[in-house]
C-alpha cells in the first residue's frame, strides 16, 4: 500500500517515535524511507547575509540526521536537508517526491485549547497533504 514513506523532522525528542513507527511500516511494507529537515530562512534568500550562520546550521542538522537514520537501522534511510518555509517545502517535497504517506511527530493537545494550536506544522501538513499523514504522539 505504501512505496515510498516521508518523516519530516524537527530533531526534538518526540522524532525518535516518528522515525521508529514509519521504520516498521517501511520495512513490514518494503518501502522507502526518507527523513527531511527544513531549514527555515530568516535572511529573505539573500545567500551571502548568514552563510557562515546556515553552513553551521546544516552540519549540525547532519550530525543530528545520522542518529535519526541509526534508529531506523537496518533499513536503507534517505536523509535530505532543504532551506524554505518548513510547511512548504515538505508539502512540495512530498509531492515531487510521490510520497505515499507522510509520518509526523505531534504533540498532544488539551481538548479545550485544541484551536489554539491550528497553526502548527503538523496541522498544516495534515491539512494540506494530498497523500495520507500519520501524526504519531
Amino acid at each position: 500500500m505504501f512505496h515510498r514513506i516521508l518523516v519530516p523532522v524537527d530533531f526534538t525528542k518526540k522524532n525518535l517515535r516518528a522515525v521508529r513507527t514509519a521504520a516498521r511500516l517501511a520495512s513490514d511494507r518494503g518501502a522507502s524511507l526518507t527523513l527531511l529537515h527544513v531549514i527555515e530562512r530568516v535572511d529573505a534568500g539573500d545567500p551571502h547575509g548568514l552563510a557562515g550562520f546556515y553552513r553551521k546550521l546544516e552540519a549540525q542538522a547532519r550530525r543530528r540526521m545520522r542518529e535519526l537514520v541509526a534508529a531506523a537501522a537496518p533499513l536503507e534511510v534517505r536523509a535530505e536537508i532543504l532551506y524554505g518555509n518548513r510547511v512548504n517545502e515538505i508539502l512540495r517535497f512530498a509531492e515531487a517526491e510521490n510520497a505515499d504517506l507522510i509520518v509526523m511527530s505531534s504533540h498532544r493537545l488539551a481538548l479545550r485549547q485544541a484551536g489554539e494550536h491550528w497553526g502548527t506544522i503538523s496541522h498544516k501538513v495534515g491539512i494540506l497533504s494530498r497523500c495520507p499523514v500519520l501524526l504519531v504522539k
